[in-house]
């Protein structure tokens, strides 16, 4: 079974499947975050698993933005949906840019997909080494296990004029990870009905666990329940000057 194609093959689609999504709705939260806690005096920003880009669209207008994505295909759509933003292809669990930013974003759940607390603990110590003194790191989680719904039905449409979609998935979890198998049929125009079975797995971290690792990196770290998305809240991590 294939993993991840929503990143990969099925790049193209991905925006439309989250057209609902209110992005500038969430970067006002993010900005008011950063207002609140960063205590750096510079705008550099860095978005760790930037997806297509969609955040960033709104970020760059505050900031001198970089993303950086694992998958080369999300980056090329990121890089058609943005012009002036640096796009960076990277691994977060062995991210080693040689620079550091005021701020740095993981969003929309991305953590999960480093799956082990061996690859949250190095994700969390890149982050921290990417981070000026004083920068601030926000990062959104996945569910923990009690948040986690296993057995629950989901689908999610896209009813556009010349392409419609449908995705439905049934959520399943093996001790500490969710796993997701993602059905997806794509009607396009003049084109027969494609069929796709996209295996996605994320890792079910306890908050308590992450903020640990957040502190022992040497950030200052609190969880803030009031997120960007319902029952997964915000983590903030501070480095101390």
């Amino acid at each position: 079974m294939k993993k991840e194609m929503l990143y990969r093959e099925l790049a193209q689609y991905y925006d439309l499947l989250y057209a609902l999504k209110d992005y500038a709705r969430e970067v006002a939260k993010l900005k008011k975050l950063i207002v609140k806690y960063k205590q750096s005096q510079g705008r550099e920003l860095l978005d760790v698993a930037c997806g297509t880009g969609r955040h960033l669209a709104h970020l760059r207008r505050d900031f001198q933005c970089t993303g950086v994505d694992i998958n080369q295909h999300i980056l090329d759509v990121a890089r058609r949906n943005v012009k002036d933003v640096v796009f960076l292809n990277a691994d977060m669990t062995t991210l080693d840019l040689g620079k550091t930013f005021d701020v740095i974003t993981c969003l929309f759940s991305s953590i999960g997909y480093v799956r082990t607390e061996a690859n949250l603990r190095k994700t969390i110590h890149n982050l921290t080494k990417h981070l000026k003194t004083g920068g601030i790191a926000l990062i959104e989680p996945w569910f923990t296990k009690a948040a986690y719904h296993a057995g629950s039905p989901h689908i999610t449409t896209y009813d556009g004029e010349h392409v419609k979609i449908a995705r439905v998935a049934v959520s399943q979890a093996k001790g500490n990870l969710s796993i997701i198998d993602m059905h997806y049929l794509i009607a396009e125009q003049d084109k027969t009905v494609k069929y796709f079975l996209d295996r996605h797995e994320l890792g079910l971290f306890e908050t308590d666990e992450t903020l640990r690792i957040m502190k022992e990196t040497g950030l200052k770290a609190k969880f803030r329940k009031n997120g960007l998305l319902r029952d997964r809240g915000i983590l903030v991590g501070v480095k101390p000057r």
